[in-house]
Formats: C-alpha cells, structure tokens, sequence
C-alpha cells in the first residue's frame, strides 16, 4: 500500500507521512478572445460579464493557505487537508462555537502586505484571489468545490465562512444552511451565496474579544467580503484533555489547557477545484 500511495502522489517522503493512513480509507479511491464582429455594436455603458475565479492547485496552493498560518499541502494538483486541525477558539461561547480552519484565503491584499508579526510568520504572503483583483462582492455567487474525503468528524459538517470589516465590527458568517457532504468518491458540489439571514451564523465572539468580532447584517458583509473566506468544520465539542476547569469557556482552549483530541474531527478532504461564479 505505501509503495502504490507514493506512486500516485509522487513528492516529499515527509510530507506524505500523515496521510499515508488517511489515504487508506479512501483507497479504490481556450478562451475566445476576439473582438466583436465589425457589423456588431457594443455599447459604451456595458458592463462586462464578471469574471470566474477557478483555483484548481495545479500551480500550487494559489495563496491558500492551511489550517492557521501554515502552507497549504498539495500535490498533482489537489490540496490535502488532514487532522489534526487547528482549534479556533476566537467564537467561543458566548459566541457560537470553536470551529477547525481548514483552508483559508485573503482576499485583500492589504492583509497580508501589513509589516506585523502575524503576516511575517505566514509561509508565503500572496492571493491569486486578491492580486487578479477577483470581485469581493459575492452577492448571489455560486460557489462550486469538487472534492472527496474521509474519517470521522464528530458531527462536524464542512462549511464555508466570509470574513469582512465592516463600518460596525469585523463579523465572521458560516453557511450553515448549505453544508458541503464529505463523500467517499470525489464530487462536485455547489452552493448559493444568497443574502439571506436564515441560511447564516454569525459567530460573534469568545467573552474577551468582543470589541473585534460582532454581527452586522449579512448582506453587507457579502457585499464586500473584505478580509478572507475559510473551509472550515463547524461545531465542536471541547473537552480539556486534564485538570478541572470551572468554564472551559474562559480559557482559551490549546493555549491554556490541552484538549482531548478523542471528541474532534479526525480525516482527510481533499479539495481539487474551488470556484466562484458570478451573476450577471
């Protein structure tokens, strides 16, 4: 078996490791650019058709980035997402929960040109998203994601998040409403970026940053996704690995107290294209 899996994803040895467990459970696992026609007429005012971002990792991780802050793995063209993940407890009760990052892109790039200590620790400071000047309003865009996977994850489900500074907070909104299904087979399946207040959580915050994380209205937010957009598992459950702990909640859970790894997700997805399609 680890003779065929470097076979068919050829790389660095270390890198592999991991995952060579993982990939067991799913083992048996020109764009037209002439003018208009000289008899056409094209109107001064109209708008042209918004592009479509496409990242489909055969020239790398794209500026997405893995879990926190590290470089996103990927070989023949698809990125590996394997546990164990990082714990976000930045929405933790009163918010609405920890949740793992799994894949993540700015989508400005003011972000990651900033000179501070957390963009300087980052493996690279790019977007493919952000430099091509992709629109940040995502209003009503499709988001298609064709990908496969496997493990068990505990009751989490795969979401997307928007993050964006708004001119009240700086809210975080899942997707709860349109979860992705982490299928054996590699599928392909797309969601609507709709503004619609029922298909969302906001995540709000843990009890010491709430004057960074907030809510605003949705649809302001996807107006003008302004920070970046995350893959993420949503929700877990938080156990401390030891000692007796009043509320769970103040702490902050991996920094001051290990967590007991047996109650969180434990997998493999694979992501070999990420999509966004525009209205007209």
């Amino acid at each position: 078996m680890r003779s065929e899996l470097l076979d068919l994803y050829p790389g660095s040895v270390s890198y592999l490791s991991p995952v060579l467990l993982l990939l067991g459970l799913l083992s048996g696992c020109a764009p037209d650019n002439a003018g208009p026609r000289t008899s056409e007429r094209v109107s001064d005012t109209a708008k042209p058709a918004p592009r479509t971002y496409v990242e489909t990792f055969d020239d790398g991780p794209g500026g997405w980035y893995g879990g926190r802050k590290f470089a996103l793995p990927v070989w023949d063209g698809v990125a590996y997402c394997y546990s164990p993940w990082w714990t976000d407890a930045n929405h933790a009760p009163p918010g609405a929960g920890y949740l793992h990052m799994l894949l993540w892109a700015y989508t400005n790039k003011t972000h990651y040109q900033a000179d501070d200590d957390y963009t300087r620790a980052l493996p690279y400071r790019y977007s493919r998203f952000a430099e091509e000047g992709y629109d940040r309003n995502l209003t009503n865009a499709q988001l298609t994601v064709r990908l496969r996977g496997g493990g068990d994850f505990k009751g989490a489900q795969l979401l997307f998040l928007v993050q964006a500074q708004t001119d009240k907070t700086t809210p975080n909104f899942i997707l709860t409403g349109q979860p992705f299904e982490i299928t054996h087979d590699w599928s392909e399946q797309t969601v609507t970026l709709a503004p619609d207040p029922k298909q969302w959580t906001c995540l709000g915050a843990r009890h010491d940053m709430q004057d960074e994380y907030g809510c605003d209205d949705i649809d302001k937010v996807l107006a003008d996704v302004n920070m970046d957009i995350i893959f993420v598992l949503f929700p877990l459950k938080v156990v401390p690995a030891c000692g007796d702990i009043e509320d769970i909640n103040i702490p902050r859970a991996v920094k001051d107290y290990p967590v007991d790894q047996q109650y969180l997700p434990k997998g493999l997805i694979m992501f070999d294209t990420i999509k966004i399609e525009y209205p007209n």
